[in-house]
């Protein structure tokens, strides 16, 4: 699998498509791309903890679905109605208060359909608070 887009070039595609996400200061930092793969640096703030100090379940899905797309538009370049058709998180530990770190493997690159998966973990975790695995299907080009 081939990298069709670097992290300079998606940083600026997605801070034009999703400024709400990926513009500089907002909560989302790609980290890395390389074949098959992302890690993406979501900032957590005050309004993605839930009661207990620890980030919401729908917080961790959000950064995940990005983190994916992410790794996706690395390997097919920039396909802006690449979309999520499924989409199944594990939750399996809560991360405290603080930022998260998600790493993205694709798992299988095909003509129009991607399945991927994500492993979300705080900042300062060893082990993961979340494990999601996704199918994304790609328009016709």
């Amino acid at each position: 699998m081939q990298v069709k887009m670097t992290v300079e070039e998606l940083r600026d595609y997605l801070a034009k498509e999703f400024p709400q996400a990926y513009a500089p200061g907002k909560p989302n930092t790609i980290v890395s791309v390389g074949p098959g793969t992302a890690v993406v640096h979501f900032t957590a703030g005050e309004r993605h903890l839930r009661p207990g100090g620890t980030v919401s379940g729908p917080t961790m899905m959000g950064v995940a679905d990005g983190a994916i797309y992410v790794a996706i538009l690395a390997a097919i370049g920039p396909v802006a109605l690449a979309v999520t058709t499924s989409f199944t998180c594990n939750f399996l530990s809560k991360p405290g208060p603080g930022d998260l770190v998600c790493e993205v493997k694709i798992l299988k690159l095909g003509k129009r359909l991607v399945v991927a998966e994500a492993s979300i973990r705080g900042i300062n975790d060893a082990e993961p608070a979340a494990h999601v695995v996704a199918t994304y299907s790609i328009p016709p080009r």
